[in-house]
C-alpha cells in the first residue's frame, strides 16, 4: 500500500540536503509513529506523544533488540525479502523486512558514491565467506550488486579460493584496475598470512568480526596487521547492520563518516534521553532516513563516541544487563 504521506517522504528523500535532514527526520517521526504499530506502542508505554515532539534531539529510538523478536514494519506490505544477522552461538538473529530492495541498493550505491566515487567504476573483490555461508546478508546484496554494475570483468566472490584472489589481485595491478578488496576481518587476515604482497595501490576495505572464527582484536590492531602484510599505509573500514540501510566509512583511522541518510547520536548508557556532548562515550543512537519502511531511529548496543562534525567511532559493546528498557520488551 503507498500513502500520500509515504510518496512525499520519498520525494524529501530524493531532494536531501544536511540543512533538511532534521525536518525530513520529523516528517518521517510523524509518519512511523502513526503507521508502525510497534513503534506507536513503544511510544505510548514511554508516555512520549509525537505531537510533541519537534526537535531531533527528542525523538526516542527504539532498542535495536526488537529485530530479534518483532516484525518491525511501518505500514501495510508484503516484504520482497528479508535480511538477517548472523548473531552468534545461542543467539537469535536480527531480521530486517525488505519491502523493496532495489531502494536499498540505490541508497548504498549512493552512500558509497558520496566517498568513492561510482561504484561502476571500481573492480570490486569481495572476501566475505561467512556472509556467503549462511545467506540473508545485506553486505552481500551490496557487495552483489556493486560487482553486478561493475565494468571490469574480474570482479567477483572469492568465498575461501585464496589462489585465485591473489591471482585476480595481481592482474589488476598490471591492468591499473581501480580496484576495492572488500573483506571480514577474519578472511583478509587470513590471505594475508597465505598470501603477504604489496597491495599498496589496492583499496583495502574491513567490515569488522572475527565471527567466531579468530581472537578478537582492536580495529588499530587489525590494520597494523593489514598494512604490513600488504604494505599499505591506509585500510579502510565500512560501518553497516542488518537494522540498517545506510553505511558509514572510515577512510584510514577510527573515525566514521555516515552516509548522506544517516546521522547518529550518542546517548548516556543508563539514560537514553540524554545526549552526551561531542566526544563523550556513549551509547550509538542511529537516525537512518533509508528506513522508511521499517524504523528510522534505532538504539544499538554499541559503545562509542560521536563528534561535532558529524563523524564517530566505536569503542565496544554495551553490556546489556545495564539496559532500562521498558514493558514492551518482556510482553
Amino acid at each position: 500500500m503507498q500513502t500520500s504521506e509515504r510518496a512525499d517522504l520519498l520525494l524529501q528523500l530524493a531532494n536531501l540536503s544536511p540543512e533538511n535532514f532534521e525536518s525530513t527526520a520529523l516528517a518521517l517521526f510523524r509518519y512511523q509513529a502513526r503507521y508502525n504499530e510497534l513503534y506507536a506502542r513503544f511510544l505510548d508505554l514511554l508516555g512520549r506523544q509525537p505531537n510533541t515532539i519537534t526537535r531531533l534531539q527528542d525523538i526516542p529510538f527504539l532498542p535495536i533488540a526488537f529485530f530479534k523478536t518483532r516484525a518491525v514494519q511501518t505500514g501495510l506490505w508484503t516484504p520482497e525479502t528479508a535480511f538477517s544477522s548472523s548473531g552468534t552461538t545461542g543467539q537469535t538473529p536480527s531480521q530486517h523486512l525488505v519491502r523493496d530492495l532495489e531502494w536499498y541498493l540505490k541508497n548504498t550505491r549512493r552512500g558509497f558514491e558520496k566517498f568513492y566515487g561510482d561504484p561502476d567504476d571500481w573492480c570490486v573483490l569481495a572476501l566475505l565467506p561467512s556472509y556467503l555461508e549462511r545467506g540473508g546478508s545485506s553486505l552481500v546484496a551490496m557487495a552483489d550488486d556493486f560487482i553486478r554494475h561493475s565494468r571490469h570483468p574480474e570482479s567477483g566472490f572469492f568465498l575461501h579460493d585464496y589462489q585465485r584472489l591473489q591471482s585476480t589481485l595481481k592482474r589488476c595491478l598490471e591492468l591499473g584496475r581501480r580496484t576495492l578488496l572488500l573483506g571480514v576481518s577474519y578472511a583478509l587476515l587470513d590471505f594475508a598470512e597465505v598470501f603477504p604482497m604489496d597491495l599498496s595501490r589496492i583499496t583495502i576495505m574491513e567490515t569488522g568480526g572475527m565471527k567466531g572464527r579468530r581472537r578478537e582484536i582492536t580495529r588499530t590492531e587489525l590494520h597494523q596487521a593489514l598494512k604490513e602484510a600488504f604494505h599499505c599505509e591506509t585500510i579502510h573500514s565500512e560501518y553497516g547492520m542488518t537494522e540498517l540501510f545506510s553505511q558509514a566509512y572510515a577512510q584510514g583511522g577510527e573515525r566514521f563518516t555516515p552516509a548522506h541518510t544517516l546521522r547518529v547520536v550518542g546517548t548516556e548508557a543508563n539514560d537514553p534521553f540524554c545526549v552526551v556532548s561531542p566526544g563523550k562515550s556513549g551509547v550509538l543512537n542511529m537516525i537512518d532516513l533509508a528506513n522508511v519502511d521499517t524504523c528510522a531511529f534505532i538504539a544499538t548496543e554499541d559503545l562509542g563516541r560521536v563528534f561535532a562534525d558529524g563523524t564517530f567511532e566505536v569503542i565496544g559493546r554495551l553490556d546489556t544487563a545495564e539496559l532500562r528498557g521498558c514493558n514492551l520488551m518482556v510482553e
